[in-house]
């Protein structure tokens, strides 16, 4: 019996499955740097499985970025991709490519118990939308939805909407931010990057003289518990609560909320008693709507891989 494979690849690693039985097997990372394509490190996991080439039948990749057409340019790293070419190297009979946001909100699908922890309690409506939101290398925003017997993942670009604003220390900072670059988008602030330039522009209001560097640097201060740096993941999980409640309200998502991606579990107790859910809620007169909408704080590991498991495991059962 032939092999499935699943990968989830991102700008600094790839990740690589086996799909048996519903599940991953043989999970291995491969730095994207030290190859020159993703065939190569994929016939390199394969080789070191034992795995001859044509011994996979179907595959599927988790990539950042739009997915049209025969040729593929990933985003953030060295590596292109061509369907055909791919297929006939690898002796693949089937390659599916989809969103990495689209197999992250998929693989939320799979979660279990002790990779995901309550932010905000509630009770799914699971005839409803669920939001998978994520701040990492940038910040990703997708939906997630049961159409019969299948899950239904409809990516977007979430996290170039505008940054809301709640509050005038908000836009004070929202101002500082735009002298500087100009258009403010929700992922200028809620990425890696842009938890730092969160920082420099608090610092800049407050005339404070920057001390930090990194994005690490700063999640670091703020876990030993210097105030500055402890103000600023405040600030940053306010602004996470305001852009994800409005995607709450626009996509009517009352099948919960799953907060995803590289950053917030790097501070998740800090997270978990921060104003995000105060933040979240704050709409006003629709405020009552999110009375019993859930959020979790995901930890799981390979999200994105499981996800391109469920996707993959779809095509194959319902063309």
């Amino acid at each position: 019996m032939k092999d499935l494979l699943v990968g989830d690849i991102g700008g600094t690693n790839a990740r690589f499955a086996l799909w048996r039985d519903n599940q991953l097997h043989e999970v291995k990372v491969f730095a994207t740097e030290d190859y020159t394509s993703p065939e190569q490190a994929i016939e390199a996991y394969l080789e070191g499985l034992g795995i001859p080439r044509g011994g996979v039948t179907a595959a599927c990749l988790a990539v950042a970025g739009p997915v049209n057409g025969d040729e593929f340019r990933f985003t953030n790293n060295h590596w292109r991709l061509s369907r055909l070419a791919f297929c006939q190297r690898l002796q693949i009979e089937q390659l599916l490519l989809i969103n990495d946001f689209t197999a992250m909100a998929l693989g939320m699908t799979r979660l279990r118990d002790g990779e995901f922890r309550e932010v905000c309690p509630g009770q799914a409506d699971l005839a409803r939308p669920a939001l998978v939101i994520g701040p990492g290398t940038g910040l990703g925003v997708g939906s997630l939805l049961r159409v019969g017997e299948r899950w239904c993942a409809l990516p977007g670009e979430g996290g170039h909407v505008d940054l809301p604003v709640g509050n005038a220390r908000e836009a004070a900072i929202h101002q500082q931010i735009h002298a500087q670059i100009g258009h403010v988008s929700a992922e200028t602030v809620l990425s890696g990057g842009g938890l730092l330039r969160l920082y420099q522009a608090i610092c800049e209001l407050d005339a404070d003289i920057p001390r930090h560097k990194t994005p690490a640097q700063i999640t670091d201060a703020a876990l030993a518990g210097e105030p500055r740096a402890l103000a600023v993941i405040e600030q940053f999980c306010r602004f996470l609560g305001r852009v994800a409640g409005n995607n709450v309200l626009t996509l009517g998502a009352r099948g919960g909320v799953y907060i995803v991606g590289g950053v917030i579990p790097r501070f998740a107790e800090l997270f978990l008693r921060s104003g995000f859910a105060a933040s979240f809620s704050d709409k006003g007169c629709m405020s009552g709507y999110f009375a019993g909408v859930p959020v979790w704080l995901v930890t799981a590991e390979f999200s994105g891989l499981l996800g391109a498991g469920v996707a993959l495991q779809q095509a194959l059962d319902h063309g």
